[in-house]
Order: structure tokens, then C-alpha cells, then sequence
């Protein structure tokens, strides 16, 4: 990606001509900007639906050799591509900024120093632009990435968000309008992924590598706690599990016995999809949600999109779950979620400022 500047001003397009077409009035774009851990993105969306650009500028080959994502280098590059990816994602929807409407931006949860890259961008933008400023919460915008690819997809329905960060099985109740009914009291489900990927060798990031080993396993060769929470039948816990993956790996290794790193990625895998899925499937039927959603970077696990589909087609629950490049962190996903709230009329100031810990639902 070449060094771009991007320029704010003296653009020369009429209001109404968006890409050199003309647009209907109710036509709505919105320039999103994410940027909350190690992925520079901006998209263009309009109507909430339809992407017409989505750069997303990764940086897992950097942080591999760390076993991890180290926040300060991941701030720096954010500062070195966020002019690139904003002034791509314009070129590519062939748009300027006198024809967007709002600009839209992650500012919690996530990495502080990461975010306040993205939200200062977008503040400096909605001021130089005149255009409004809309905060985003990056789960609500992984819950929103559905919407793309499903255009008949309405709320309300019941999503399971589960990523690196986070483990949570929210109701969509409206746009924009969330209750959190199950989430994590430890590790999330991708931070156990991460961790036993490390403990079996295969580096970082290890949810895919993990799923990808696991096709060649026996995902019933060895029995892995299922978790259980007393008094919430809804909530998660992956330490226990984590824990019994490192013990197995000790014990054989203090026995002097072989280790088939297949069969462990894929009993951990089971036992991982097996929690989720039924925990999603018993929440489904209490609260009569007769629709079910994936999100967030777990959900591009071949075997949990497998058993959900399978599940969700034996209770006759309708089945939704972004393209696996729409689960993990896009720009695209906060475009979606920023046009909901800007037509609630919902604006942010520019003393918006990254919070590190936003909860759902909070603003």
C-alpha cells in the first residue's frame, strides 16, 4: 500500500453525486474507521447494507514473531496506515468526503493506544469534513456485521459474540438496543484458543491454526471438561478447560509419552463448540428467539459454523453468520452499526474519547 495523503477539503462535488452517480436522497453513506487492536481498516457503506468498499490493513505477520499483539507496535502502525486505508476505501467506493453523511468510528472496547489512533482520525475528519461524528462499540459492530450478507435479517434475535476479548450470547432487541444474557467469567474462548495453540506449538494466531490442525484429530480421543456456571446457565468459563489441555500435556510429558497434537486440537476444539453451541441452542428456546447469529473472530471456526448450522437446523431456528472475512475486525462491521444509530439520530461530540472497557450497551 503506497503513502497516501488525505485530503479533506476542495473536493468539488455536488451534494448529490456520490461516485459520479447520481444517488437518491435516501441514500446514506457512512466512512467507517477501525482500528481497536491490530487490524487499520475504513470502509465506505451505504444504507447500512451494502459495502462498497471495505481496506483492511493486517498486521499479524508483525506481531507473529511476538506470539502475540504487542499494543505499542500495534499503535504505531496504526499511525502509518490509517491515512492509507481511509483515502483507499474512498477510492475504491468511488466517493469523496462532501458525499458522505457521517463518519463512523470504534472507540471501545480494545487496546487504548490503538484506539485513540482511530478516534482522533475520525474526530479531525468530522471536523475538517463538517460532517457528523458517530461512535462506535466494536462488538455491537461484529453483532452488526449480519446484516451485510443477510439483508433479511431483522431484530430481534439472539447472537453469539465470541472472539479473543469477549464470550457473550446477547438479544438483539432493536438497532442498537441490547441485553447481555450469557458471558465468560474467565478466559474467552478465543484467548483459550490462543493459549493452548501456544502450549502444542503452533504459534500465533492460533484460532485458525488450531481449527485447521484439529481437521486431522479424533475430536473424541480425549475427554476435556465441559464447564458448567452454578446459577447462570448462560454463562461461560475456558480456564478449567485451558487448564485440563496443559495438564494432559504435562502428564505425557513426565510419563515419556507421545503426544498427537491432532487429537488434543481437536478435543479441545470439541469441547470449545460443544459449550457454545449448547449454551446458544438452550438460550434460543427460553427466550423464544426463533433466530440465531454468529459474530465476532471465533465465529469463522469451520466446526462451530458446522455444529451451529447443525443445531439450529434440528430445533428449526434460522441460522445466520457473516463470511469469515466479516467476522474478524473490518471497517465494514462499524459502517453497519454507525448508520443504525446515526438514523436514531445518535451523535458524538468531539470529545469522544476511547474507552478501553466499554460494556455493551453503554454509550
Amino acid at each position: 500500500m503506497e503513502d497516501t495523503w488525505l485530503v479533506l477539503d476542495g473536493c468539488g462535488c455536488d451534494e448529490m453525486m456520490r461516485g459520479g452517480n447520481m444517488e437518491t436522497e435516501k441514500d446514506t453513506l457512512i466512512l467507517a474507521i477501525e482500528s481497536s487492536c491490530d487490524e487499520t481498516a475504513a470502509a465506505v457503506v451505504k444504507n447500512g447494507r451494502t459495502v462498497l468498499s471495505n481496506v483492511i490493513s493486517s498486521q499479524i505477520a508483525l506481531h507473529t514473531i511476538y506470539g502475540g499483539v504487542v499494543p505499542e507496535i500495534a499503535s504505531r502502525k496504526h499511525v502509518e496506515k490509517i491515512n492509507q486505508v481511509i483515502s483507499e476505501a474512498l477510492k475504491e467506493a468511488k466517493v469523496e468526503l462532501c458525499g458522505i453523511d457521517a463518519i463512523g468510528v470504534t472507540y471501545g472496547p480494545g487496546l487504548v493506544g490503538a484506539l485513540l489512533v482511530g478516534v482522533a482520525q475520525a474526530k479531525a475528519i468530522a471536523f475538517a469534513a463538517k460532517k457528523p461524528l458517530v461512535g462506535v462499540h466494536h462488538i455491537e459492530g461484529h453483532v452488526s456485521a449480519n446484516y451485510i450478507e443477510n439483508p433479511e435479517l431483522e431484530p430481534p434475535f439472539l447472537c453469539l459474540v465470541v472472539s479473543g476479548g469477549h464470550t457473550h450470547l446477547v438479544l438483539v432487541k432493536d438497532y442498537g438496543v441490547y441485553e447481555v444474557i450469557g458471558r465468560t467469567h474467565d478466559d474467552a474462548a478465543g484467548e483459550a484458543y490462543d493459549k493452548v495453540a501456544r502450549a502444542i506449538g503452533l504459534g500465533y494466531p492460533g484460532g485458525p491454526k488450531v481449527d485447521a490442525l484439529a481437521k486431522e484429530g479424533d475430536p473424541h480421543a480425549i475427554l476435556f471438561p465441559r464447564a458448567h456456571i452454578e446459577g447462570a446457565p448462560f454463562d461461560f468459563s475456558f480456564s478449567g478447560l485451558k487448564s485440563a489441555v496443559l495438564n494432559y500435556l504435562n502428564t505425557c510429558e513426565m510419563k515419556n509419552e507421545p503426544v498427537r497434537r491432532a487429537d488434543v486440537a481437536a478435543s479441545f476444539q470439541q469441547a470449545v463448540v460443544d459449550v457454545l453451541v449448547g449454551r446458544t441452542v438452550e438460550a434460543a428456546e427460553k427466550y423464544c428467539m426463533g433466530k440465531v447469529a454468529l459474530a465476532g473472530g471465533v465465529a469463522s471456526n469451520s466446526a462451530l459454523r458446522e455444529a451451529m448450522q447443525k443445531a439450529c437446523d434440528s430445533r428449526g431456528l434460522k441460522f445466520y453468520r457473516p463470511s469469515p472475512l466479516l467476522c474478524t475486525d473490518n471497517a465494514a462491521m462499524i459502517g453497519t452499526a454507525a448508520y443504525y444509530e446515526y438514523k436514531k439520530g445518535v451523535r458524538s461530540g468531539l470529545d469522544l474519547n476511547a474507552v478501553p472497557n466499554l460494556k455493551i450497551g453503554e454509550r
